[in-house]
């Protein structure tokens, strides 16, 4: 009995990285790699043209035109059937956060080996997920920085997003007073308020706070 192989193509504009991994999946059971392209857009034309030929994306995150991320966001829209491995050096958490908004399926870094790779591209064609060891950490200080984030702002009152949301749009507290039909003293020590309930020391950590919570 015999298996098809899962059809692959490969992003990332140094050849070398496309040639390392075509060796390391080299007869391969599972796997075979059917198309590469040296940079996001060249990718994605060759996805567009016949999405059906393709399951599997080993993409990089950082190259020319379209990034591994705006690439990893349009298949996933577009072409939802293929699953999408993200290989990068970058074990940040800014990179991370990005690839997991883009629904990137895996995340290893560069220097993971035959093993690893393998190990996560199994576990992603088998309907799960892959993150490095070296990327879990970073995952669980962004939910947990989150979570904190969504509970200082669940102990705002109805009245205190209100006047955190005219901050954002730059009233003075003149201005929010007549919006609101409310003192400036009032306003003032909402703002006080405020910035308790968050731990900022200035408007500015409350405008970045109400940016980073989707307050407007």
């Amino acid at each position: 009995m015999t298996t098809s192989k899962i059809d692959i193509i490969i992003a990332d504009d140094h050849q070398m990285v496309i040639d390392g991994l075509r060796s390391l999946l080299a007869h391969n059971e599972q796997y075979q790699i059917i198309a590469e392209a040296n940079n996001g857009q060249a990718a994605y034309e060759l996805i567009a043209a016949e999405p059906q030929k393709f399951q599997f994306l080993l993409t990089d995150i950082s190259m020319p035109l379209l990034t591994g991320t705006q690439l990893c966001r349009m298949v996933k829209s577009e072409f939802p059937h293929i699953q999408v491995l993200i290989l990068s050096m970058y074990n940040n958490a800014p990179a991370v956060k990005e690839a997991i908004m883009a629904e990137a399926d895996g995340y290893i870094l560069k220097n993971a080996g035959r093993t690893e790779l393998l190990q996560a591209m199994h576990r992603i064609t088998c309907g799960g997920t892959y993150f490095s060891q070296d990327i879990v950490p970073i995952i669980y200080n962004q939910y947990h920085k989150q979570k904190v984030q969504d509970e200082q702002l669940n102990q705002l009152s109805i009245r205190e997003k209100e006047i955190l949301s005219l901050i954002v749009k730059e009233f003075t507290s003149e201005e929010i007073a007549e919006k609101l039909f409310i003192s400036k003293k009032t306003v003032d020590n909402h703002r006080q308020h405020l910035l308790e309930k968050t731990h900022n020391k200035s408007t500015v950590g409350l405008v970045k706070f109400a940016i980073k919570s989707g307050l407007e």
